[in-house]
């Protein structure tokens, strides 16, 4: 797929626009959004990743159409499954929900900007080194393994590295001072926790990206598809956390559909590494012939597997709950 020089510059461009909207229109001035405004706007932001996708089906083909959105429902996903972590953040700190939008604002514009830097790093190390294919493999299914374990480890808690590597080389105060990122004790300038938490919020999601470029490098190699379908993602975010957080809660199983995902990703990586091999120790440096999975079955395994993870979650939360109100009515008369 050949993208010019003014197809990207239009597209980041776009993309921009869309963000400095945001800041100007919503969350300059601090606000605790309804659900209809939430709703509303997260709509429109899955409306246009939509249409974009739709474009890009119709010009470069059902192809490169159905990778796009193979990778904007996979990077979509990992999103939902990172605002459990932004809601335990904000808790962890106190951040007023009026002040959350901005917060939120400033980690999609730090991983954006970070990804967009993954994503091309990825691709000058696929164009490099073929083995790459294993490499990034190997990386999702020790991810998926590693979101098998129970709920409560340290990368699930405010207290991560990122945490704690702010709270030591930078000095904050203790209140908030409105939404300012800086205020005044005894005469000296110091950071409110308001940027701190927005340092802790964009460092997470730095470590995110290690996660969802290889998944969506899974589903395609192509910068373009890459960069945008994780673009796209990261866009409505901020909607989607204030639309969905008590909804959350109820998604118990979303990790082990997610494990589903990045193992399966993984899987189909290790497959095509086969299929283009030429390290020495495999085959004499020969390619593999093995499967390759097609993006239709890459997309139906995805669509399914958040499917059935969506319902089963729902379902099981619903027992729970009818669980826990008979326990508390206490036995009947």
């Amino acid at each position: 797929m050949n993208v010019t020089p003014l197809v990207w510059t239009l597209t980041i461009t776009g993309i921009i626009g869309l963000l400095l909207f945001d800041f100007f229109f919503h969350v300059r001035k601090a606000h605790e959004p309804t659900l209809r405004e939430s709703a509303t706007w997260s709509a429109l932001y899955v409306g246009v990743a939509l249409v974009f996708g739709a474009g890009l089906w119709f010009v470069a083909g059902s192809g490169h159409g159905g990778d796009y959105f193979a990778g904007y429902i996979t990077e979509k996903a990992l999103s939902v499954d990172n605002l459990f972590v932004f809601l335990v953040i904000m808790a962890s700190f106190k951040v007023p929900r009026a002040y959350q939008q901005k917060v939120l604002l400033v980690g999609i514009a730090i991983a954006l900007v970070a990804r967009a830097a993954f994503v091309f790093v990825g691709a000058a190390m696929i164009n490099t080194f073929s083995w790459t294919f294993y490499f990034f493999g190997l990386v999702l299914l020790v991810t998926a393994g590693h979101m098998l374990k129970p709920e409560g480890e340290e990368e699930h808690s405010a207290d991560n590295i990122v945490s704690r590597i702010a709270k030591k080389f930078f000095k904050a105060s203790d209140e908030y001072d409105g939404d300012k990122l800086f205020t005044r004790i005894d005469g000296r300038r110091v950071m409110t926790p308001m940027l701190l938490v927005m340092i802790v919020i964009g460092g997470t999601d730095i470590l995110f990206a290690l996660d969802a470029i290889p998944a969506i490098y899974g589903l395609t190699e192509v910068p373009y598809i890459v960069f945008t379908a994780t673009a796209f993602s990261l866009l409505g975010l901020r909607q989607l956390y204030f639309l969905i957080d008590e909804l959350l809660d109820r998604l118990i199983y979303l990790s082990y559909g997610l494990a589903v995902i990045l193992g399966f990703i993984g899987v189909k990586l290790l497959l095509h590494a086969l299929h283009k091999n030429s390290l020495g120790f495999i085959n004499d440096g020969k390619p593999v012939d093995v499967i390759e999975l097609t993006t239709p079955v890459s997309l139906g395994v995805i669509v399914g597997v958040l499917v059935i993870t969506v319902v089963a979650s729902l379902i099981a939360s619903r027992k729970k709950a009818e669980k826990k109100e008979l326990s508390e009515a206490g036995p009947t008369q």
